[in-house]
């Protein structure tokens, strides 16, 4: 027996691409196990002095009388735990010099239900009639967005300008010729460092995005989940902004906790008040262990020092290796470019004149146990000069996370080239 669905049941129900990913992820590890190279993910990896910190901090809690079972047993605040809360706010005013407080701190379950919290409260249908989106000022970015409205659509996206660099690398910038702010705009919002590309927004862009922000009222979103103060998985020299204007998210997700579902949002007073309001209405409180376990960790200073220590050398590591292996894998009769590795956990592989689709690639590198994401999946929205005029662009790029050991790297690296050798010789 069916029911009928509303237009919110129809457009969650119905399938994403997000959702699409983590089903085949989920079954092609069922079915290959250790066979596969699991290049599609955005799971951070295990890095054992991170895991060491996770089961030291478990073991404190358990040890003091009570803290445990009101870890587990007691509801908090809608807005997050209060210690917490102040903890993060006495680090941005100690890192960063940020007028900011508590109230300015408001916690949700994991970083994508923080983006639908704030999608859909800024953008959609208004009481007047009216609608508004949230403009995206350079795609491809995060696949998790793409479905998060509970309407119609709701991004409009502007394409990038490609600065080739060498013979096979680029960098996406953004196209602020193209940029225009009109009056159903309700918000900028730009991921930093991106996800897929691994580009980081030069600070010089940010605050061209905060200036045409404020001059429109509208506020710039700002999804940190990658970057400062942590986990810090960048490898360019940034400096965070925050101001009333700017809604900044974090996550302890990429620090090495995805199961604890902690987001944080970080506005204005008034913005943190509707969040928590939201949390309520949605899920009634939030997740506590996450909050207890990086607490202490945040007033010590701990958690910082890792980030700057552990997590941003590991990855940057990890990518340094998976490019030195792609230049081998992939020699100079091979069309290829590959994104400025600038941050997060991922290579952004083009493949310039490519005869198939980013789909159809996608599939061939599946039958062959090799888990990547289809770039098609990161365009998104109303794209500005990108609906009405051919791109293919978008249809020749796919994303491959490098956090996997480097025997599987190596692999699902060379398969995707012999893939894309395969599709040029086949016409």
């Amino acid at each position: 027996m069916s029911w009928n669905l509303s237009e919110f049941g129809q457009r969650l129900g119905r399938g994403s691409g997000i959702g699409n990913l983590m089903d085949d992820l989920g079954h092609a590890l069922a079915a290959g196990g250790d066979r596969v190279c699991m290049l599609g993910g955005g799971q951070p990896a295990h890095i054992p002095q991170i895991d060491a910190v996770w089961r030291r901090r478990i073991e404190e809690i358990s040890a003091v009388p009570g803290q445990l079972e009101h870890a587990l047993g007691n509801y908090e605040p809608p807005a997050g735990n209060m210690a917490f809360r102040t903890a993060l706010a006495k680090l941005f005013q100690r890192q960063f010099g940020w007028s900011i407080g508590p109230e300015n701190v408001a916690v949700t379950p994991g970083g994508q239900t923080a983006f639908f919290l704030l999608f859909n409260t800024m953008a959609g249908r208004f009481p007047d009639g009216t609608t508004k989106k949230i403009l995206l000022p350079i795609i491809p970015e995060y696949i998790g967005y793409a479905n998060q409205s509970v309407a119609e659509e709701m991004f409009v996206a502007v394409r990038p300008k490609i600065e080739r660099i060498g013979q096979h690398r680029f960098k996406y910038r953004v196209d602020f010729e193209s940029l225009e702010i009109t009056d159903d705009i309700a918000a900028i919002c730009v991921s930093r460092p991106t996800n897929p590309s691994g580009n980081v927004l030069t600070d010089a862009e940010i605050a061209q995005l905060a200036e045409l922000a404020s001059q429109n009222g509208i506020p710039l979103i700002v999804d940190g989940a990658y970057g400062a103060p942590f986990p810090g998985a960048i490898f360019t020299e940034t400096t965070p902004v925050w101001n009333d204007n700017i809604v900044l998210t974090l996550s302890l997700s990429k620090v090495g906790l995805p199961g604890t579902r902690t987001g944080i949002v970080i506005g204005n007073e008034d913005l943190i008040r509707s969040v928590a309001s939201m949390t309520s209405i949605v899920g009634l409180a939030n997740t506590n262990m996450g909050q207890a376990i990086v607490t202490p960790l945040i007033e010590s200073g701990e958690l910082l020092q890792l980030s700057d220590e552990v997590i941003k050398p590991f990855y940057q590591q990890k990518s340094i290796e998976a490019l030195r292996i792609a230049e081998e894998v992939f020699d100079d009769s091979l069309p290829y470019r590959i994104h400025q590795s600038e941050g997060a956990f991922f290579l952004w592989l083009w493949f310039e004149d490519l005869p198939i689709t980013s789909a159809e690639l996608y599939e061939r590198l599946k039958a062959r146990d090799v888990l990547v994401v289809p770039g098609h999946h990161f365009f998104f929205g109303d794209v500005i000069e990108g609906v009405s005029t051919p791109w293919k662009h978008h249809e020749e790029c796919i994303r491959m996370t490098f956090t996997m050991p480097e025997p599987k790297v190596r692999q699902g690296l060379s398969i995707i080239a012999d893939e894309v050798r395969r599709a040029h010789q086949q016409g």
